[in-house]
């Protein structure tokens, strides 16, 4: 039995560095404030960018710890729904 479950460990493990959190827009909104750059190490919750939209501000937040690998988004930038924020890398 152990055998069968050795592969699985090993599997989630191997995933676990390679798996890519992409960040996009939910909704049509302007960048209001960009807290990080790339390469800034992150934690699960942490704040990447604020976004406004109708004179709310949004945090968009990073699913997991790890690093930004990529930063698409500028202060002032209008976003379209759908459109990558950033990408953060597991770490």
């Amino acid at each position: 039995m152990s055998t069968p479950s050795s592969p699985a460990v090993q599997f989630s493990e191997q995933e676990a560095p390679v798996a890519v959190q992409e960040v996009h827009a939910e909704m049509v909104s302007s960048v209001w404030k960009v807290l990080v750059a790339p390469g800034a190490e992150v934690a699960a919750g942490d704040t990447l960018v604020i976004l406004e939209s109708m004179k709310m501000e949004i945090p968009v937040l990073t699913e997991f710890a790890g690093t930004v690998a990529e930063l698409h988004v500028v202060e002032g930038e209008v976003l379209q729904e759908g459109d990558l924020i950033a990408t953060v890398v597991p770490g």
